[in-house]
């Protein structure tokens, strides 16, 4: 088995991190698109290092950038106590163990760090893989949002999950 490493996005990331997006099961789970810019990665890392997002990578054997993972605060002050969450494992990485760890160290961070009361994320009704990952550390469906967003040439569904800190249903 690989030695992973996990640890915080850094701005010398953003060609790693545009290889990560590049490949179709990793843009075609999330709202990005296809073909990652390095330099739109780029410009964006400032966002992504911003206060108030918790942006971790895993690296797997030899440095290479097997995943990463996002916690952002909510910007209304009356939803501050809420993250959202993204995340996104490399094909090649895909059911080794990568997303565990990276839920794992997020989860501990928003819980034991950060304090975040509730987080939420949404995720495509066909990606069974990522909803098993999400149930396995207390996400519960909450709503189906119909034709959410436009992926391969038509509008899909996308399920909003949820969790609350201390399993809270």
């Amino acid at each position: 088995m690989s030695e992973f490493r996990i640890r915080h996005l850094e701005l010398g990331d953003a060609a790693a991190l545009s290889e990560l997006y590049a490949d179709a099961s990793v843009y075609g789970n999330t709202l990005q698109l296809p073909y990652p810019s390095e330099w739109k990665l780029g410009a964006r890392m400032d966002g992504l290092l911003r206060a108030g997002r918790y942006q971790l990578v895993c690296e797997a054997d030899g440095g290479k950038m097997a995943g990463s993972a996002g916690l952002w605060r909510l910007d209304d002050e009356r939803l501050s106590h809420i993250a959202g969450l993204g995340i996104v494992v490399h094909r090649g990485w895909q059911g080794r163990g990568v997303g565990k760890l990276l839920m794992a160290a997020l989860l501990d961070l928003a819980d034991n760090w950060i304090g975040f009361e509730r987080i939420e994320l949404t995720v495509y009704p066909d990606n069974l893989a990522a909803q098993a990952l999400y149930r396995r550390f207390g996400f519960v469906e909450e709503a189906r949002m119909r034709a959410h967003s436009f992926r391969d040439g038509a509008y899909h569904d996308a399920l909003l999950m949820g969790r609350l800190r201390g399993g809270r249903v």
